[in-house]
C-alpha cells in the first residue's frame, strides 16, 4: 500500500473529524446525521494515519509530493 495522500489532504482530514466530533459533543447533530458522520469522520481519521485513500487509487490521483 503506497501513501498516496499529502500533508496538507491529511491535516484537513483530521481537522474535518475534529470539527464532526465538536458537532456531536455541542448536541448540534444526532439520529442518522450524526451516524453518518461519525463513519465518515472515523474514516478520514484512519486514511490520515495511514497516508492511504482508496477512492483516490481508481482515479490515479496522489496528493503526495514526488521526490
Amino acid at each position: 500500500m503506497t501513501q498516496n495522500m499529502g500533508t496538507l489532504d491529511r491535516v484537513i482530514r483530521i481537522v474535518a473529524a475534529i470539527g464532526i466530533a465538536v458537532l456531536y459533543a455541542a448536541g448540534l447533530i444526532s439520529g442518522t446525521a450524526a451516524i453518518v458522520l461519525a463513519i465518515l469522520a472515523v474514516v478520514f481519521l484512519a486514511t490520515s494515519f495511514l497516508g492511504f485513500c482508496p477512492l483516490y487509487v481508481p482515479f490515479k490521483i496522489s496528493t503526495r509530493k514526488k521526490g
